[in-house]
């Protein structure tokens, strides 16, 4: 999977947010919904048809207004870019990065134990 650019994820965000959309929806979301000045209808436009074309969104035609969803979900996303971050940055390692988060108290001590906690419990439930 391709990585996005700042442009890019931030279409997306308005898409995951919406489920699916026209440009106006898009521009409408990303000013209202997530507190960004509202793009002009070409960039939105431009940047809807690089992501049908690196395969995150897909559309419906309806006469010439297209109406764009998403084609990877905001998971499915996010667990590619943190094994990315994870393979950069930290050598492939997640206690790495969870020593550094915790090293730079971006994670406190409760916050790792509650997580410490939901990865005991996840493996309880795997057969």
């Amino acid at each position: 999977m391709k990585k996005l650019t700042r442009a890019e994820e931030e279409i997306m965000q308005a898409v995951w947010t919406l489920g699916e959309g026209t440009v106006g929806d898009i521009r409408t979301c990303l000013e209202t919904q997530l507190q960004q000045p509202k793009p002009a209808q070409s960039t939105v436009s431009t940047i809807a048809r690089i992501l049908l074309d690196k395969g995150f969104l897909e559309h419906r035609a309806y006469g010439r207004t297209f109406v764009y969803s998403p084609k990877v979900s905001k998971e499915e996303y996010s667990r590619q870019s943190i094994q990315q971050l994870v393979s950069d940055y930290f050598e492939g390692s997640a206690n790495r990065l969870v020593s550094f988060l915790v090293k730079e108290e971006d994670l406190s001590l409760e916050e790792l134990n509650r997580l410490m906690e939901k990865l005991d419990s996840a493996q309880k439930d795997q057969p």
